[in-house]
């Protein structure tokens, strides 16, 4: 049987704002096993590092959250006391954040940093710390990583503090690791470095990796199952393979199409009308309706449900692989005729 580390039922997270809610996540179920890579993609605003963050217990004020269950390791994280939940967040259950220049401490040594959460989850002296974090520094590629550590953030390059923050939050040998956009700002070959690293390190450690990118080639060669995300729900989970080969969701289906990859260059890229809903002006239907090409009467009368299909699950009342989906939207369009 497949040991599942992490299970996310019913997720919700909403932000009041003058007249309105805005849900950032809409109702995310989503599950992971001990050493898989899941990769979770979409469009800015769709949910997905607010997915992540109300996991990791960093949801700020004026956020709630709320969930049926949200299970890691065995350990249902809304019932933990603050401590308890300390003693698994950045120990079991690491995150690397978009921004390294913004997520360290300007005001302390990257080797402080380090030696600070080496000591309050391993309970390692100083000396004992400060070894360790020097190998954590030429593990994850640092040249000179003794003298590295008194340098400050400001001191090192994009690169450097990415690689700095990768070594925080492998330090404990966390069973998962959550990347949001590691590779932002950095240029080419820095990001093809650092990908690399975490591929390495995953395969190495065998701990489970959460990969937030907007970059869908980065998720074809390292993660293993797909979560695509709109508007703060799921609407499509698959094997990587059988997603990028047949994806079954329109909104799935519009993002390969806009791959410069898969551009021969004979016409210009295929684009996304429109943008993602916010809290004024949310669907009623399908939330993707507005902006599908495939959208008919029945997906914008009522909200479809994320159903088992084809291996996975897709949030659509014609996915892409049903075979009778012409004909459904016809009589659908017909009825729409005869009802005007």
């Amino acid at each position: 049987m497949v040991t599942r580390l992490l299970e996310i039922e019913d997720l919700y997270v909403d932000f009041p704002t003058q007249g309105a809610v805005m849900h950032a996540v809409d109702g995310v179920s989503m599950s992971l096993a001990e050493g898989e890579v899941l990769g979770i993609v979409g469009e800015s605003g769709s949910g997905k590092s607010v997915t992540m963050l109300a996991l990791m217990g960093l949801v700020g004020f004026p956020g709630q959250v709320s969930a049926r269950r949200m299970r890691f390791a065995g350990h249902e994280l809304p019932g933990l006391s603050p401590g308890e939940r300390r003693r698994i967040v950045g120990k079991d259950m690491a995150m690397i954040f978009q921004d390294p220049t913004t997520s360290l401490n300007p005001c302390f040594t990257v080797g402080f940093q380090i030696v600070e959460a080496l000591r309050l989850h391993l309970k390692l002296d100083q000396r004992a710390a400060q070894r360790r974090a020097v190998e954590l520094l030429e593990q994850v590629g640092i040249p000179a990583a003794a003298s590295r550590m008194k340098d400050y953030p400001h001191q090192l390059s994009g690169g450097m503090n990415q690689r700095v923050m990768i070594a925080m939050a492998i330090s404990c040998k966390p069973r998962l690791l959550i990347a949001d956009e590691p590779t932002t700002a950095l240029d080419v070959t820095i990001q093809a470095q650092i990908l690399d690293l975490l591929r390495n390190l995953q395969r190495e450690s065998g701990m489970a990796l959460v990969l937030i990118t907007h970059n869908m080639g980065v998720v074809a060669e390292m993660a293993q199952r797909v979560a695509v995300m709109y508007a703060g729900q799921v609407v499509e989970e698959r094997a990587a393979t059988a997603l990028f080969s047949a994806p079954q969701h329109p909104y799935t289906a519009a993002l390969l199409a806009a791959m410069p990859e898969r551009s021969e260059g004979l016409r210009r890229l295929e684009t996304i009308p429109g943008v993602v809903p916010g809290a004024y002006d949310r669907p009623a239907g399908c939330l993707f309706a507005p902006r599908c090409a495939f959208t008919t009467a029945a997906g914008c009368a009522a909200r479809p449900p994320l159903r088992h299909w084809e291996g996975g699950a897709v949030r659509c009342v014609y996915p892409m692989g049903d075979t009778e989906r012409d004909a459904h939207r016809a009589r659908d369009l017909a009825y729409a005729g005869t009802a005007l």
